[in-house]
């Protein structure tokens, strides 16, 4: 299992079956504004339909949850289970990533039928008499499964403007008006003390296993920025040249900048003054808001540019638990570490397929702390650990000075 070991309070059927229905129904309202051609196209490897998000988080209730408990469990359809498996090498075969943007078939409406049958089948599972053990379990699944959907609705949004960024129409996703950002806050310094520190998930409720258990870390004192870096204060870096340098980069984020030609955050862009591509279309750069959309090797250059450095996940944690005063903690921008992402002390990877879910992933990545404007309420918590590679910067990632 895939969540944390503390007991999990049981939940009645019905309380169950209205958080899965409702966090099912505002996948779908994230789709909505999207046509059927916007929902196959995939922008990039790192990206996928969203379709396929849509079949994939159903996929997931399948094989997970009505394929172990289900009397006489028969498939939706038996290509669905390679079509829409991501990464999990333990259910069997998958479809390349890369090529999730070719799958016109199965159409959009069979992909929404299947949700449909899918969450029935499920009601009715629900609604059967379980022991106590199998209840709890079923709850863990469900619960963990749902989470995993909370995923998916954040990279359906970070995909969606990835693809309409590709568009020479520069579309907008969102039709709400757009809000630029108040002056922020002069930015200041907390200061923490060494010692040793708990890290880690504690107390009841959800976590993923790779938050857990809570141990002990030794830190020395430090200090952590108590806002985020913004894009007036970025754009100071791009205009003093710090593109330029290589000496404020690390020897394979220079490699990258000369690779990718980078020259400014991923979705910014100059024509007769700073503007960015947003989920409302292409808007004039909003100096005041938080900088987000860069990678690891961007927010490194720049920490050392400013004569700082990215903290460690351990700062990070620790900071958000001891001091009301830092702001941005969460819903903004997730936040660069300079941790490499690895188990915790203790660590154990579950048994079967959900095993994959995080262990198999501790491999050349660093870790982001926080959550974005994309995430869903409630999703987060101070103890997440997000992860990606050093180059990847299509997700709401920013910088939280440390020093």
């Amino acid at each position: 299992m895939n969540v944390q070991t503390e007991t999990i309070h049981l939940l009645l059927p019905h309380q169950s079956l209205t958080r899965y229905l409702a966090v099912r129904a505002h996948t779908l309202t994230l789709a909505a504004p999207l046509s059927e051609e916007d929902c196959a196209a995939q922008s990039m490897p790192d990206a996928s339909p969203v379709k396929w998000h849509l079949a994939h988080t159903t996929w997931f209730f399948e094989t997970f949850i009505l394929e172990r408990y289900e009397a006489n469990f028969q498939p939706h359809h038996p290509a669905f289970r390679v079509l829409f498996n991501s990464y999990y090498n333990g259910v069997g075969d998958k479809h390349a990533r890369a090529q999730r943007g070719l799958l016109t078939r199965p159409p959009f409406d069979e992909v929404l039928a299947y949700r449909r049958v899918v969450d029935a089948r499920i009601q009715t599972l629900l609604s059967q008499t379980w022991s106590a053990s199998q209840q709890a379990e079923i709850n863990s699944l469900l619960e963990l499964g749902l989470q995993h959907e909370q995923q998916h609705q954040e990279l359906i949004l970070t995909d969606v403007l990835h693809l309409f960024s590709r568009n020479p129409l520069k579309p907008a996703y969102a039709a709400t008006p757009y809000a630029m950002a108040d002056l922020p806050p002069a930015l200041e310094w907390l200061s923490f003390d060494s010692g040793v520190v708990q890290v880690g998930h504690e107390g009841g409720g959800f976590c993923f296993d790779n938050e857990v258990p809570r141990h002990r870390q030794f830190v020395e004192a430090y200090a952590l920025a108590t806002r985020l870096v913004t894009n007036r204060e970025y754009l100071a870096f791009v205009e003093a040249g710090g593109y330029e340098d290589p000496a404020l980069w690390l020897s394979e984020g220079w490699d990258w900048v000369q690779t990718q030609q980078a020259a400014h955050p991923l979705y910014w862009q100059h024509d007769r003054g700073w503007h960015a591509f947003t989920l409302h279309g292409l808007r004039p750069l909003d100096l005041n808001a938080a900088l987000t959309h860069v990678s690891y090797f961007e927010a490194d250059a720049y920490a050392r540019w400013s004569g700082a450095r990215l903290p460690t996940e351990a700062e990070w944690e620790h900071a958000a638990q001891s001091s009301v005063e830092l702001t941005q903690l969460l819903g903004t921008c997730w936040q660069w570490t300079s941790s490499s992402y690895a188990a915790y002390p203790g660590y154990q990877t579950a048994a079967g397929a959900l095993g994959e879910y995080n262990g198999k992933f501790m491999s050349n990545q660093y870790v982001l702390r926080g959550s974005s404007c994309v995430t869903p309420v409630g999703h987060a918590r101070i103890s997440y650990r997000n992860f990606f590679p050093s180059s990847a910067r299509w997700q709401f990632s920013g910088i939280r000075l440390a020093r």
